[in-house]
């Protein structure tokens, strides 16, 4: 995947590294920017992921919170299909944080390393 901006692209193979995600696509836009992502629902680190994101990307801090939203996305479900084939989730920054300063905060928060699977919390299922 290539965007105009290297950060961009930086934060998208970040996101990348996390399990059960992938990063599809990102692009600048006049309001700010976006990364799109596919997560595997079938992996067990799905909603560990989905948990992890949304807490640092929506509410790390309700006084203070960073300028971007993570959410799902998806087409009519009643003309495509489901979760496993069509929903999709995206990470919108405003033009006031840098992709850099999301990598930044994600990269200082997540699992490190963040590929290594076993630091992201599976014996809490158990």
């Amino acid at each position: 995947m290539s965007s105009p901006s290297p950060e961009l692209d930086d934060l998208a193979a970040f996101i990348s590294r996390v399990p059960a995600c992938n990063a599809i696509s990102c692009r600048h836009e006049d309001w700010g920017w976006w990364v799109k992502l596919v997560i595997d629902i079938d992996d067990p680190l799905a909603w560990h992921a989905v948990q992890e994101l949304g807490f640092v990307l929506n509410y790390i801090s309700l006084n203070d919170r960073l300028p971007t939203v993570f959410m799902p996305v998806s087409p009519p479900p009643y003309l495509n299909g489901g979760p496993k084939d069509y929903l999709s989730w995206v990470i919108e920054g405003e033009t006031k944080i840098s992709p850099s300063a999301v990598l930044d905060e994600l990269d200082g928060r997540l699992p490190r390393p963040v590929e290594n699977r076993e630091d992201w919390g599976l014996e809490d299922d158990e």
